[in-house]
């Protein structure tokens, strides 16, 4: 009872130290060591009994163990990112979506750019970097609360996008490495849920602007804010195309011989496609390079720590427990599996890292028990974006508050709303799909 008492208290600390602004490279620790004080785990090694874990131990273990299994994924897709952004390539393709959409729909225009960029391998949070500057002009041209740029890069990068058949994002790769399945697993039930998800997330999008306008919000300008480029010479849009498309025939073409290690190889074929194609308009390669190195080392770092804090909860009795109960509730083993990931990834703040605890403990329970590799692939994909979304996520924090410069106070409401209860309704359709034969 005192481990279960911890890892709750542990979560909702997490979740509130986030809220409050801490660094997740101290917070994370923390609510680590609150679950190994609350589950009689060791703080050090020399404290711990022999072949018993201790928290120093687990926690880096955890982080180091994500990092070194997806720091290139992480590292490619951010150069690919921000080369895609120096050249202007990221810039033709929003510009695309909004004439062609037009300004007085902003934030569909928003989601558009967004879903692109995501589904053509660009990284989640450098898509988010890449589409916030137009995305703040957007809402600035059309007097739309900002506090609602944060929901509105998030719907477009993290649900209907990010864990769908045929996705470069490492949340629709991980499962393959534990199922020898393929990113295009069920891509029937897939597309029909992404649909949904695209149609009712936008619709309550839509719903919750006009309802802050109603109330009198208004976008409020404030000092050193990104003003909009004036480059004119940007790349022709099917030029900027064939970076992503690039990935996305790479990976598709690959996937059988290399599995994730495909993706690797499909983020480097993108970025030297991004070079040849768009080559003449680079401003700073070099720079963009380095920042995106850089941007790699935070998104992965934000992810690690999360994983790491994890690693720990699952050391925690409490853990062990939940787990059993989880894995012998009686019922579809694909809807069993969906709710234990999506759990595991609420505690850790992370999809792909609730996905990389989660699996090679449910992979083997499930695939043993005969449940379709390909349905148990697409339901733990969309599951893991379900409840990973709360205040903690990396992705989130980076979002809110280092791009768009807002607090999780106002902004978190509509963010949760279509990255956590939109997902989790696609992933009954989907499951019900399944229950129907598809």
């Amino acid at each position: 009872m005192l481990s279960l008492i911890g890892l709750i208290g542990a979560l909702a600390l997490l979740i509130v130290l986030t809220i409050r602004g801490m660094n997740l490279f101290i917070a994370t620790p923390l609510c680590a060591a609150l679950v190994a004080l609350t589950s009689n785990i060791a703080l050090l090694q020399p404290l711990a009994v022999q072949g018993s874990p201790d928290l120093v131990s687990a926690y880096m273990s955890g982080f180091t163990g994500f990092v070194a299994n997806w720091f290139f994924m992480f590292l490619l897709g951010s150069i690919f990112g921000k080369l895609m952004e120096d050249t202007g390539a990221a810039d033709s393709v929003a510009r695309w979506v909004l004439k062609s959409i037009g300004p007085q729909r902003a934030a569909l225009a928003v989601v558009l750019a967004c879903a692109i960029l995501t589904y053509g391998g660009v990284s989640l949070f450098v898509v988010a970097f890449s589409v916030y500057p137009t995305a703040l002009s957007l809402f600035r041209a059309a007097d739309l609360p900002r506090r609602f740029i944060p929901a509105t890069l998030a719907f477009g990068s993290v649900t209907f996008t990010m864990t769908s058949a045929g996705s470069p994002e490492i949340q629709n790769w991980i499962p393959i490495q534990y199922l020898n399945t393929s990113p295009w697993s069920a891509w029937e039930a897939s597309l029909i849920t992404a649909v949904f998800m695209a149609g009712i997330g936008y619709a309550w999008l839509v719903w919750m602007l006009k309802k802050a306008r109603a109330r009198g919000e208004h976008f409020e300008a404030r000092e050193g804010d990104h003003v909009e480029t004036t480059r004119e010479h940007l790349p022709h849009p099917l030029l900027a195309l064939i970076g992503p498309l690039t990935v996305l025939v790479v990976s598709f073409v690959w996937h059988d011989t290399l599995k994730t290690a495909a993706l690797i190889v499909a983020l480097l074929a993108g970025c030297l496609g991004v070079a040849a194609s768009c080559g003449r308009h680079f401003s700073k390669p070099g720079k963009a390079i380095a920042d995106g190195s850089t941007g790699a080392l935070i998104a992965i770092g934000n992810t690690a720590a999360v994983v790491g804090f994890g690693a720990v909860a699952k050391l925690s009795p409490a853990f062990t427990m939940a787990v059993d109960w989880i894995t012998h509730m009686p019922g579809s083993g694909v809807a069993s599996a969906a709710l234990a990931v999506s759990l595991i990834a609420a505690m850790t703040g992370s999809a792909s890292g609730g996905q990389a605890i989660a699996l090679p403990i449910l992979g083997p329970i499930f695939l043993g028990q005969g449940v379709n590799p390909d349905q148990l692939h697409r339901s733990i994909a969309i599951s893991s974006g379900v409840l990973d979304s709360l205040p903690h996520n990396g992705y989130v924090v980076t979002t809110i508050r280092a791009i768009c410069g807002e607090t999780h106070r106002d902004a978190y409401g509509p963010v949760g709303a279509l990255t956590v209860i939109v997902p989790g309704l696609g992933l009954l359709l989907c499951l019900g799909l399944f229950a129907l034969g598809l």
